[in-house]
């Protein structure tokens, strides 16, 4: 009888355990926003561009106490160029047969940013600077662009995720934002 109540004990305890814990995600808390940024009628994205985050009325957005990223605390949120991440050399792979693998596998050569699930995408917009003496030369028009809560690359199952499906356009897309030359 005593083994019994054990077992039953046992049955419960792994019942209430399954309920209690969902699967996670390698994501979980975080999201990313990814851009697209090309000109009229090219597929390439512009690279060295300064993308960055601003409020409403265009002051850099600061990362205070973490609250949008969960990096680079108490500092500017700027977008980085996704790169590729080269395989060590192997002695029995051909160069030929090696995978082309990206720092962030969601997005290819487009800029990206790991914010928080919680980013009130309503109230931030994302600023893109051409710099002078960069590769580009400053030849393309600062711009202003507004976000959304689709904007975000949401790659967990979770309330924001739900909002995009039922409101937003297809979700985990890139924002097209298309500069205009000097």
């Amino acid at each position: 009888m005593r083994h019994l109540f054990i077992f039953f004990l046992f049955t419960i305890s792994l019942n209430a355990q399954d309920l209690g814990q969902a699967q996670h995600c390698g994501y979980d808390f975080t999201s990313y926003l990814v851009l697209n940024i090309h000109e009229e009628g090219a597929k390439n994205n512009i690279k060295n561009l300064k993308v960055s985050l601003v409020d409403l009325n265009g002051n850099e957005l600061i990362n205070t106490n973490s609250k949008y990223s969960w990096k680079d605390e108490n500092k500017p949120l700027v977008f980085t160029f996704n790169y590729k991440i080269e395989e060590e050399l192997k002695s029995d792979v051909a160069a030929e047969n090696k995978k082309e693998r990206w720092f962030f596998p969601y997005a290819k050569d487009n800029y990206f940013l790991s914010i928080v699930n919680t980013f009130p995408a309503d109230q931030v917009k994302v600023k893109i600077e051409d710099i002078d003496g960069t590769e580009n030369g400053g030849k393309f028009e600062t711009q202003i662009v507004d976000l959304g809560f689709f904007d975000l690359f949401v790659l967990c199952s979770n309330q924001a995720q739900d909002y995009v499906v039922q409101f937003g356009r297809k979700a985990n897309k890139p924002l097209e934002v298309v500069l205009v030359k000097k």
